[in-house]
């Protein structure tokens, strides 16, 4: 048989008794016994005798509570619980090493008292003590934010462990855990052991990320309605006040410079600076890696820069007066280098890469921005161009069935009636007016750096102000050649058919002529060959482009064109761009041989 065992453990942190029988007896000796199977054969009540006052209890948890609350000389524990009380004697003894961890452990009791701590919240807290304190009261009654608001019931009713997040009132933020101690004599637990961990720099970490975000969604939340009405200056203007307001409402920087990549220069232009001396915000930058400094050096490589000591770094050139550091950012959209963005501090190694992580977010951001403005001056060009668009789709044709009529009907006339035909060439010709003054409405409407790359018409120099005569029967045909062709700036007029098409020839007058006729192969009164030849009596040189489908030429109608003189056929289904080469083909044609 084990003899019994005795422990004995100073307290320096007992609170004062908590009840009245404690009180009363406080002038004696007290000695904690842990009793056991063993407490017939040793009877420790006698072996003290009456100058001793013996409190007994039967697990190493509950003497520890004891502990907690009370003052005893000694503990005196039964074999039975010899290694427990031994793990608990030393855990008391030495819980310095418990109070050198970052995190808080704590023992409660099943009222969320603190029976035993290892001096953590001690320290959160700027108590000297907190044992016998309620656990919430410790830590100024803070607000469970889940996921379990109840995380110390659970674990007791549960038995198992439970977590949450608690925020205090001076915004501090902890993570608790708490796991149940599960006791031989007792099935449900009575105390737990719970883990408290500061997260105050996580959620301050979120919390800015958040606070990033939506800066990034107000600056580019940008409607049509705000910008569709700003000159380009003024649009600009808009967007430096929004990053202004982010970065130091945000940010909490004061100093800051964007510069915007001119991509096919490479220069980089100032868009926005504020804090920097005259000579930095004139200074000359390319995106390159040698000679134009950190903002040179990140918009070539797309890389970030944290500048730590300016004066020791050799990449850096002055940008604020007594800057000791700097970080710098590419603005990327698309993967691609659209700028750079730059701010500096006046003390030394500043920045961390917490703060290169929240600049890089905040300057797609910015870039998200500034290529929400253009989408939208584009916007407003595209939507002047559709309406000038919808309006000469619509008096296209119909302008054009007034010039076949007036030839058609001047075609009668000649000779006849001087007066008659006098009024008809007036109705051509305020006809073609009306065409010239909607195309030139529509690029007076739309500003000339409005539209965005997928909306921009290919410049095709060579085909502004040429006069182009499309002839075919099919009146979806006669359509698109006004809708495809007229976006090139080119004067298109069309005709039914051959004839319809030599007296439009005839009648255009004496000092213009088409610069290009496209014709189908088949039209209702002639094949493309027979027009050719008979356009070639009215013009020196006739600009002829012949349109047919696969596999048709009854009659050989292409090859004996060729021979007369065609030297382009475009095959039917054609893309726009076979069709404009054509034209543009055509033309050089004209001009070599004039």
């Amino acid at each position: 048989m084990k003899a019994v065992s005795e422990t004995i453990v100073s307290s320096n942190r007992h609170t004062a008794p908590t009840d009245v029988s404690s009180a009363v007896s406080s002038a004696l000796p007290r000695v904690l016994f842990l009793g056991g199977s063993h407490d017939s054969t040793v009877d420790v009540r006698s072996r003290f005798g009456e100058d001793v006052e013996v409190v007994e209890v039967f697990s190493p948890v509950k003497a520890l509570t004891r502990m907690s609350r009370e003052n005893f000389a000694a503990i005196y524990c039964d074999a039975d619980h010899f290694n427990e009380v031994a793990d608990v004697g030393q855990l008391i003894r030495n819980d310095r090493i418990l109070q050198g961890m970052p995190d808080g452990v704590v023992l409660l009791d099943s009222e969320n008292v603190i029976l035993w701590g290892n001096g953590r919240l001690c320290e959160w807290s700027g108590r000297e003590d907190v044992m016998g304190e309620n656990f919430y009261h410790v830590l100024g009654s803070p607000e469970i934010l889940g996921p379990d608001y109840c995380p110390f019931h659970t674990a007791l009713t549960t038995g198992k462990g439970s977590a949450s997040t608690i925020r205090c009132t001076d915004n501090r933020h902890f993570r608790i855990h708490a796991a149940p101690i599960l006791e031989k004599d007792n099935n449900t637990p009575q105390h737990l052991v719970v883990t408290v961990h500061d997260i105050s720099d996580e959620i301050l970490q979120q919390q800015k990320l958040a606070a990033i975000h939506q800066a990034g969604v107000e600056l580019a939340d940008l409607t049509t309605d705000e910008v569709s009405n700003l000159p380009a200056e003024e649009r600009i203007e808009l967007l430096k006040s929004n990053i202004l307001q982010c970065t130091q409402d945000v940010l909490q920087l004061d100093v800051i410079e964007i510069r915007m990549l001119d991509q096919e220069t490479r220069e980089l232009q100032p868009l926005l600076a504020v804090g920097l001396v005259p000579s930095a915000e004139q200074r000359f930058l390319k995106a390159d890696a040698e000679g134009y400094g950190v903002t040179g050096f990140v918009a070539s490589t797309g890389k970030s820069y944290i500048c730590e000591h300016t004066v020791e770094d050799p990449l850096y050139l002055e940008g604020a007066e007594g800057a000791r550091s700097s970080l710098t950012v590419p603005l990327m959209l698309h993967d691609q280098v659209i700028g750079t963005l730059n701010v500096e501090s006046p003390e030394g190694n500043a920045f961390t890469e917490s703060d290169l992580q929240f600049l890089e977010i905040f300057a797609r951001d910015v870039a998200v921005a500034i290529h929400t403005l253009e989408l939208l001056a584009a916007e407003k060009a595209s939507t002047a161009a559709a309406s000038v668009e919808a309006i000469h789709s619509a008096v296209a044709l119909p302008v054009d069935v007034i010039l076949n009529d007036a030839v058609n009907v001047m075609e009668r006339y000649i000779g006849h009636e001087p007066d008659v035909v006098q009024r008809l060439q007036s109705i051509l010709r305020s006809a073609r007016d009306i065409k010239r003054v909607i195309q030139k409405v529509g690029q007076s409407m739309a500003p000339a750096k409005a539209s965005p790359t997928a909306t921009v018409t290919e410049a095709r120099p060579q085909l502004a102000g040429k006069r182009i005569l499309v002839v075919d029967a099919d009146e979806s045909v006669r359509m698109a050649a006004h809708a495809l062709l007229e976006r090139y700036h080119c004067f298109v007029e069309t005709a039914h058919d051959g004839n319809e098409a030599r007296f439009m020839v005839r009648n255009l007058g004496s000092d213009v002529a088409y610069d290009a006729i496209i014709s189908d192969i088949r039209l209702p009164d002639m094949n493309g060959c027979e027009l050719y030849l008979k356009m070639r009596e009215l013009m020196e040189n006739v600009p002829m482009i012949l349109m047919t489908g696969f596999g048709y030429d009854p009659g050989h109608s292409i090859i004996k064109a060729r021979q007369e003189g065609v030297t382009i056929v475009l095959f039917k289904p054609f893309r726009l761009d076979q069709l404009v080469s054509a034209i543009e083909e055509v033309l050089s044609q004209s001009e070599s041989s004039s």
